[in-house]
C-alpha cells in the first residue's frame, strides 16, 4: 500500500511528492525497530530525494543538488 501527498520541497520550495510506502523486506537503517515501512520525499523539479525510516526517522538515502543560479 502507498500513500502520496502533495508537499513543498525543502531544497527548491516547488511541489515535491512525499510517498509512505510499505516494503517487503523492512527497512535497511540500523537503528530501526523491524518497521516495514519507509517515507520517500521526491522533487522533479531539482532532483531532491530523501528516503528515511517511518518508525525511527533515520536516513536511509538522500540526494540534494544544489540549486543552479547566475553567477
Amino acid at each position: 500500500m502507498q500513500s502520496i501527498q502533495t508537499v513543498r520541497c525543502p531544497n527548491c520550495g516547488s511541489l515535491a511528492q512525499r510517498r509512505i510506502i510499505r516494503v517487503a523486506e523492512g527497512c535497511s537503517c540500523w537503528q530501526c525497530s523491524g518497521g516495514d515501512r519507509v517515507t520517500q520525499l521526491e522533487c522533479s523539479r531539482c532532483d531532491y530525494l530523501m528516503v528515511s525510516c517511518t518508525s525511527s526517522g533515520n536516513v536511509v538515502e538522500a540526494y540534494a543538488p544544489g540549486i543552479p543560479g547566475s553567477v
